[in-house]
């Protein structure tokens, strides 16, 4: 996910394997039950399904960005208060992954990708038609709720395909996340200056229209049989507080200072808000994840690794490295589409080929050793990009070669990871959460960093940048703590 910049249905042939603690299978099902799984054509066709499916999050999230100038310019409004279409849009995301996610496990997955779908097209003629900015918001925080796809794409993918194609196919579905090879948010700043800003959003609905009606026809039907009981609303709604606490403190944080009355009311809020969480978990009969799964070695460092990787490394990719290569006085003085251009894209499109290989190679070689190896070869871009920071050219290899590791090995091995070691009676539980530790660990990098970038100097990007190294080191020492798949050897 480089996100912002972060993944249902019917019952598999065979039961859902890879998808619980304690279970003896890796990958996306037994020897016995794989073979029972369609592959060739129907697996084609399952997979370019969940593509289109996917695509209709994304493009929401990336081409909307070039476009926020001319949305502010049409309604007369504020920076700051256009910066609402994005914020509440990837704050509906955070909290509708584990929300849906989980609650997949009672309704299906074709229905929770249906529901979802069609959330985010009642949000998007919303947003075509809105009179307001405010009505524009609301409809734009409908359409984030199209976030969960990313997670129940990854446990249809796991249910319904063979073992030899499960690596594979999560890395086509990740490479996804970081948009079209970088170019949807160039035709989505062209389509906003010569037909308006709502002529992405049509686009937009006639394919989520066209992904609703090939998941009607595709994706099985039915429910998942490892998952009995109810939904757990009441520890929904706690976890879905936090989320919302978590991010207004993060933003408050930034904004106007940590120790601010605002950000430790938040602070206090968040805190608050988890115990909650924690309590009614601890006594639910069928919990959104259960409090023992969340202490186990198969739940908190996946999350850990996430929300510390994402912190580091969209830090550098999406806000430090714009900041250094268009600053005029002390960096590389680019405009900023060669910016893009040349840091943005290259990444983009190399985690487009990158994430399908290193799928393959998670299944053949070990979903850990692939997170550890993409954890590890990102620290060392980041290194790279900190130690020549005043090398455009040094700092363009490194940032292009995140492209490989980054959004290649380790998006694609975590994701595969969140769903081998979901809980077996909550499969859906770990990839939602981890879904929404995409959108925190995003947020917290740039607003860490952002003090020191945004004084424009050598020594404040220099600084800004081991800051992401740092918190990058962190995120290969969580890596080291995640218990392996059953059946697979570290």
């Amino acid at each position: 996910m480089n996100i912002p910049n972060t993944a249902v249905e019917p019952q598999p042939a065979g039961p859902a394997a890879g998808t619980g603690v304690g279970t003896g299978t890796t990958g996306a099902g037994t020897a016995e039950t794989a073979d029972a799984r369609p592959g060739g054509r129907a697996a084609a066709l399952l997979i370019t399904t969940l593509v289109l499916a996917v695509l209709s999050f994304q493009l929401n999230a990336s081409m909307i960005t070039p476009a926020l100038p001319h949305i502010g310019s049409f309604f007369g409004e504020t920076p700051e208060a256009v910066a609402q279409v994005q914020s509440m849009f990837f704050l509906a995301g955070a909290i509708s992954g584990p929300v849906i996610g989980r609650w997949s496990d009672f309704i299906g997955r074709r229905t929770a990708l249906l529901l979802v779908l069609s959330i985010m097209a009642a949000g998007t003629v919303l947003c075509i038609f809105a009179p307001s900015l405010p009505l524009l918001v609301a409809g734009r925080f409908m359409q984030g709720v199209s976030s969960a796809i990313f997670a129940l794409s990854y446990i249809v993918l796991n249910e319904h395909l063979p073992a030899r194609l499960f690596g594979t196919s999560i890395g086509i579905i990740a490479a996804i996340n970081g948009g079209i090879g970088g170019v949807d948010g160039y035709f989505g700043g062209l389509m906003a200056e010569t037909l308006g800003f709502q002529s992405i959003f049509v686009a937009v609905l006639v394919l989520a229209a066209i992904a609703a009606i090939c998941v009607i026809k595709v994706v099985p039907k039915g429910r998942s049989t490892t998952a009995p009981g109810r939904m757990d609303w009441w520890g929904a709604g706690s976890l879905s507080v936090f989320l919302v606490f978590i991010t207004y403190f993060v933003s408050a944080g930034s904004s106007a200072g940590w120790t601010s009355p605002s950000a430790l009311g938040l602070l206090a809020g968040s805190i608050a808000s988890f115990t909650a969480f924690w309590l009614i978990e601890k006594k639910r009969s069928t919990p959104l994840v259960a409090v023992h799964h969340l202490r186990s070695r198969q739940v908190w460092p996946v999350i850990a690794t996430t929300i510390l990787t994402l912190a580091g490394i969209f830090a550098i990719i999406n806000f430090t490295v714009v900041l250094l290569s268009q600053d005029t006085k002390n960096g590389f003085g680019l405009t900023a589409s060669i910016s893009a251009l040349l840091f943005l894209t290259p990444a983009a499109l190399i985690g487009v080929f990158a994430a399908p290989l290193a799928g393959w190679i998670a299944d053949r070689r070990g979903w850990i050793k692939t997170v550890r190896v993409g954890t590890a070869t990102s620290l060392a871009c980041a290194i790279a990009a900190a130690l020549f920071a005043d090398n455009q050219v040094a700092v363009l290899i490194a940032i292009a070669s995140l492209g490989i590791f980054y959004n290649g090995f380790f998006l694609t091995a975590i994701n595969g990871l969140s769903v081998l070691l979901s809980p077996k009676e909550a499969p859906a539980a770990l990839p939602g959460i981890n879904g929404a530790g995409f959108g925190i660990g995003a947020s917290l990098g740039v607003v860490v960093v952002a003090p020191f970038a945004g004084q424009g100097t050598a020594a404040g990007y220099s600084a800004a940048l081991w800051i992401s190294v740092s918190i990058t080191v962190l995120a290969f020492i969580a890596s080291l703590f995640i218990a392996a798949p059953k059946g697979e050897k570290i």
